[in-house]
């Protein structure tokens, strides 16, 4: 990637995100407008592309737990979706070959059911990108959205393996001696430390895994994705993701640059991918309705169908296979490309604005919600407390054991990660399940409001804060509250809402470091006089 390819997709990355969307739509646009130019990207674009694939598949196998995938709602409704998606769009396109459009005539039955499979799936990257933006990736949806993807990009795998002619050495086999590894990998993560190392590792792992599954005919997007689930659920996991996210984010530039480099769109090309993209809303019901046949809430089920809204880079590595075999015209590579950027842009603003969605549309949505519930995505009623504290992460937890010593039993913390909320449990803490800006949870939380003294908001993310204090006023509970932000500009705004205490975490770990110093210097001089 030479220093123009960055320096514009800097530019329209820059751009983007001004006006509220993410960046990688702007670097989707700067792929099309460099491709205009006459400038490509070439081999080396394209392996840096490849490069960030198989870091995000192998960071997502890193927060896999393999008990997840085997749930109904995970593996059942992305098995359903799938089938009826590729009937749906396999009819409606085989349809199209009688129209007047040159595109579809040569189109049989067999290419009508090879293009709706490239399209029935939803891209990884948009997915994973959104929720880690908006800090959602442990979330309830969260989890079930990309449990759904993994199972989509199992039979994508199963499907580029078994089409492309290559039958897998008998030393695929021999790739189960991996779980042996598993010990002596984790050891070597632990030995590695916090720096350098750990991050040159972090690199190492994915690429490794990659390149044994390719050496005995199976595909590296796999390799990169299971050895990441091989070593989820250990503590230096989750730090070793944290060490090789830049890299990731860089190298994915990558990827969505070579999205737009993929061909030039005609206007017949254009006309197809835009009535490709009117099926969205279809994937996106379908969606809807299996999960809350599957005993989700309508909020789980709404947020993590929207985060679905998308064509799937899957499509392309399809769609690039099927050419080179001339199954399909090349110029279907054009399509899958602009109906990808077409979802990409129409969902990220969906996604952005998802909890108002809801909001405003809760009363219809919830009609479609069975009455049993799954154990895990129930409300808990918080009981009679003095004090609450939202979001259980550090800083949450630190308060939480400070006010435990004024408040003892009758205080209650909530958050939405289910691993974390068990992990306070086991220690004595009375915390409970619950998202601060899930529209039910404040309408079906039982809360004494008139008992609560001090409400603590130190959840990571400041539109969920400001979200929380909005509930809280509306209520009428009648509570000091204290919140944190991670920049100064953010404190006005939260003082408008009505909180009374505003810290910036960053500075008042530094003040309270000093104070501690300060207070022990003391003690030992008073000790020594």
């Amino acid at each position: 990637m030479d220093i123009v390819m960055i320096l514009v997709a800097f530019v329209f990355g820059f751009l983007v995100k001004q006006i509220g969307l993410p960046p990688l739509l702007g670097f989707l646009a700067a792929g099309f407008v460099l491709n205009v130019s006459g400038i490509h990207g070439g081999e080396q674009l394209q392996e840096l592309a490849d490069a960030g694939v198989l870091l995000l598949l192998f960071s997502i196998g890193l927060k896999v737990r393999v008990k997840s995938l085997l749930r109904p709602e995970i593996w059942a409704v992305a098995s359903i979706h799938m089938a009826v998606t590729v009937v749906f769009l396999g009819i409606l396109i085989y349809f199209l070959s009688y129209t007047a459009l040159s595109i579809f005539a040569d189109v049989d039955w067999r290419m009508s059911l090879l293009i709706a499979f490239a399209l029935s799936f939803s891209s990884t990257v948009f997915t994973v990108k959104v929720l880690e933006e908006k800090g959602e990736m442990n979330s309830k949806h969260g989890r079930i959205a990309i449990g759904i993807l993994i199972i989509q990009d199992i039979f994508a795998v199963i499907f580029l393996t078994l089409s492309s002619g290559k039958i897998p050495s008998p030393w695929a086999l021999a790739l189960i001696g991996l779980l042996l590894l598993r010990k002596p990998i984790l050891a070597l993560m632990v030995r590695s430390g916090h720096g350098e190392l750990l991050i040159l590792l972090g690199l190492l792992i994915p690429l490794a895994g990659a390149n044994l599954f390719e050496l005995v005919g199976l595909k590296p997007d796999l390799g990169a994705l299971l050895i990441g689930m091989l070593l989820a659920e250990h503590a230096k996991t989750r730090e070793l993701a944290k060490a090789i996210l830049s890299f990731k984010d860089f190298l994915l530039v990558g990827f969505f640059l070579t999205i737009g480099l993929s061909g030039l769109p005609t206007l017949t090309t254009f006309g197809v991918s835009m009535l490709l993209v009117l099926a969205i809303p279809i994937k996106v019901a379908l969606f809807y309705l299996l999960l809350t046949r599957f005993k989700l809430r309508a909020r789980t089920s709404t947020l993590a169908s929207l985060s679905l809204a998308t064509y799937s880079e899957f499509g392309l590595i399809i769609g690039a296979l099927a050419a080179s075999k001339g199954w399909l015209n090349s110029e279907w590579l054009v399509i899958f490309a602009l109906s990808l950027s077409l979802t990409f842009v129409l969902a990220s603003p969906l996604n952005k604005a998802s909890d108002t969605i809801y909001s405003r549309l809760h009363e219809f949505l919830r009609r479609f919600e069975t009455k049993e519930r799954l154990p895990d995505d129930k409300l808990v009623s918080v009981g009679d407390v003095d004090a609450v504290v939202f979001g259980m992460g550090r800083v949450g937890a630190a308060a939480y054991e400070t006010l435990n010593k004024i408040y003892g039993k009758r205080i209650v913390g909530i958050d939405y990660d289910l691993d974390r909320v068990n992990y306070h449990i086991a220690k004595g803490f009375n915390v409970i399940q619950g998202d601060a800006i899930d529209h039910d949870f404040w309408e079906r939380v039982q809360l004494h409001d008139t008992a609560i003294k001090l409400v603590i908001l130190a959840i990571p993310s400041f539109e969920a804060n400001l979200y929380a204090v909005k509930r809280i006023k509306a209520r009428g509970i009648n509570a000091r509250i204290a919140a944190v932000v991670a920049f100064d500009d953010q404190i006005k705004v939260l003082q408008e809402a009505g909180v009374d205490l505003v810290f910036n975490v960053n500075k008042e770990a530094g003040k309270g470091f000093a104070d501690h110093i300060c207070e022990q210097m003391g003690q030992k001089k008073l000790v020594s006089l």
